[in-house]
């Protein structure tokens, strides 16, 4: 067996060193920028590797290894604003790149919102949030671990086939500088190990797979756990049915109920908003959920999949309500945005920071998914959303699914090639629950939904 060491996952010591070699260079890019004429400058700068391996009937399919770099110059003449990039932190190339996104700057159109977030608003502490957990991988443990999952799920009965497992690691560093004098340095390590599995034979066939993603692969369940959940999973769906068009309760399982939140999201972000592309348009303060939903935003999770001190600006980030007593709060924004919209930046600039959806229900009971699925009685429940029909302007929804048909609180069969419609608006106030079977996978944090009432449409 190999030294397990990965030479090419960044150690603890070597992470801060190149850190601070990307501060320097970015503070540098930001003076020297500043010294060509820019009357503001930030920069971005990140350096990525990893290690992916694909397994598939015990054999090796793939082995990859990464190491990427990248950097990002915008400069701002008055309310001029050029931007350039490079993959090569050469000197030649840092020359070009100023250079270039000067040259652009002096070219565009005035823009009275563009310009850096304001200066206040700049983060000043930066708590460990720990997020850097290296992984020690090399390629022949990954080939072991994803033969292990493969071969749990490939001893299920039902299991005919297989697309494989796959193995990956990876770590990220990243600085952010600006002419304000801000400079923060941000580090984090992402793990995956999924399965993918065929059950049944010819027409009746089904695949289906799981897999886990963590920051510290010590989170990881049994590895053999993640290849048999994915064959159960598989097992599950064979003898699908269609059904009839008809309206019914549905249950959002919470690999997919996040997604949900993720549409509320984007309808409340500025760049749908100030383009007047929001079916929440104006509704900052009035209710978009019933009165027994909160979503908060808490971007200081410990290990978070989205936590940061700070946002794509700088700006300081703060736990905050997005929505109360289900009344919507405010808006997701960066200072573009804000200001286009007449309002201040909330330090969302590149997204939202781990996202939590609190469960209860409209008769003010938590329960799990089992105390879901009892709650409906008689519904859908979706594990599985295709396509994209969803439109954040209208609010209109119409996605494929499958799943399962529920009766008497017990799943009587899987279903598939259906449809489930509806409306956004009408979707969230029709919400009855929300359960404690919270998938951590996600910077969404959310457990399964019950919404009242859909179309669903089949046969």
């Amino acid at each position: 067996m190999k030294n397990e060491m990965n030479i090419d996952i960044v150690t603890a010591d070597a992470s801060v060193a190149e850190l601070e070699r990307l501060a320097e260079l970015a503070d540098d890019v930001v003076r020297r920028a500043r010294a060509a004429g820019a009357s503001q400058a930030e920069v971005s700068a990140s350096v990525s590797t990893g290690l992916s391996v694909n397994v598939r009937l015990g054999e090796v399919e793939t082995v990859e290894r990464n190491r990427d770099r990248g950097f990002g110059l915008t400069v701002y003449f008055g309310q001029r604003k050029g931007s350039a990039s490079t993959a090569d932190l050469k000197a030649a190339s840092i020359d070009a790149t100023i250079a270039q996104a000067c040259a652009i700057a002096r070219y565009t159109e005035p823009d009275s919102c563009a310009g850096l977030a304001d200066a206040a608003l700049m983060q000043t502490t930066f708590p460990d949030l720990d997020l850097w957990h290296p992984w020690p991988l090399d390629v022949d443990r990954a080939i072991d671990i994803g033969r292990e999952v493969e071969a749990a799920g490939r001893d299920h009965v039902a299991i005919t086939n297989s697309e494989g497992a796959s193995v990956q690691c990876g770590d990220a560093l990243g600085v952010y500088a600006n002419s304000h004098g801000f400079v923060g340095r941000e580090r984090g390590t992402h793990h995956s190990i999924s399965c993918s599995l065929i059950a049944g034979q010819g027409d009746a066939m089904q695949r289906e797979g799981w897999y886990e993603y963590v920051r510290d692969a010590s989170a990881f369940p049994a590895f053999a756990s993640i290849g048999v959940k994915a064959a159960e999973r598989a097992a599950a769906r064979l003898d699908a049915r269609k059904l009839s068009t008809r309206d019914c309760a549905v249950l959002f399982a919470p690999e997919v109920a996040r997604s949900l939140v993720g549409h509320l999201v984007s309808a409340a972000s500025g760049g749908s908003l100030y383009r007047r592309a929001s079916f929440l348009l104006d509704h900052a303060g009035k209710p978009v959920l019933p009165a027994f939903v909160d979503v908060l935003e808490k971007p200081f999770l410990p290990r978070g999949h989205a936590s940061g001190t700070f946002d794509a600006e700088g700006v300081a980030t703060r736990e905050s309500a997005l929505v109360e007593r289900g009344v919507l709060q405010r808006y997701v924004l960066g200072s573009y945005s804000a200001r286009k919209l007449g309002l201040q930046t909330t330090g969302n600039a590149g997204g939202v920071h781990n996202l939590v959806v609190e469960p209860g229900s409209v008769d003010g009971e938590a329960t799990d998914f089992r105390g879901l699925l009892q709650r409906m009685g008689t519904g859908l429940l979706v594990t599985e959303l295709i396509g994209q029909g969803v439109s954040i302007i209208t609010g209109d929804y119409s996605r494929g699914a499958a799943g399962f048909w529920i009766e008497n609180g017990e799943i009587a069969y899987p279903v598939q090639e259906i449809t489930i419609a509806g409306n956004l608006r009408d979707m969230f106030m029709g919400l009855h629950a929300i359960g404690t079977d919270v998938d951590p996978r996600s910077s969404i944090l959310a457990g399964s939904i019950l919404i009242g009432r859909m179309t669903v449409a089949g046969e």
